[in-house]
């Protein structure tokens, strides 16, 4: 119990006196910085989760944006530069990773929708489909930035062509936070709901 009571103060101390390192938000061991920069704005989290197969850990992710938002319908809707970042807590087969991301949007929108999104749908896959798999450990992210498109970032790094159509980042996102989420708690998280804040 001692041991117990000074490994609590210790790390309290360690949060009180870090600074900007200490205001990570820590999932599964992995560290999302409150605030990011990404085409000249200064975005913040907006929140950051685990997601689930049963009871296995698949990897985190972690929803950035330039103002906070509640709902589904507050984040498509925020404006600016926006980013969704994903770490991988176990191995997955990369052809596997682009048909679940593929099925996600495709549950998740109308039709319409994803034929305005079937081109970035196909280039995610193609870059999945490039990597035989994805390691625990190993990255990536989409970067929204309006004007531009979605860039796809695996371990940092660029990766394929930027997807140009504006639809396909709010499809994608809806993976996540549409009406048939991949990870019902997960959804919580990237929005933010304090019930789903545990270490």
């Amino acid at each position: 119990m001692r041991a117990f009571i000074v490994a609590a103060l210790l790390a309290a101390t360690g949060l009180c006196g870090g600074g900007a390192q200490a205001q990570a938000v820590e999932v599964a061991n992995v560290k999302y910085e409150q605030t990011l920069d990404l085409a000249g704005q200064k975005l913040q989290l907006n929140g950051a989760g685990i997601r689930y197969k049963f009871v296995v850990k698949v990897y985190t992710a972690g929803l950035y944006l330039t103002h906070k938002a509640g709902t589904t319908q507050e984040v498509l809707a925020t404006p600016g530069p926006k980013r969704i970042h994903i770490q991988m807590l176990r191995d997955i087969d990369g052809n596997e990773l682009g048909k679940l991301f593929t099925k996600g949007i495709e549950a998740n929108v109308t039709r319409d929708e994803f034929a305005k999104s079937i081109n970035g749908v196909l280039k995610l896959s193609e870059v999945f489909a490039s990597r035989k798999q994805l390691n625990s450990g190993e990255n990536f992210s989409v970067d929204y930035v309006p004007g531009i498109g979605s860039t796809v970032l695996l371990n940092g790094k660029p990766i394929g062509e930027t997807i140009k159509e504006p639809e396909f980042f709010s499809a994608l996102l809806r993976i996540w936070l549409g009406d048939k989420p991949a990870d019902d708690g997960l959804k919580d998280s990237l929005l933010g709901v304090k019930r789903e804040r545990r270490r």
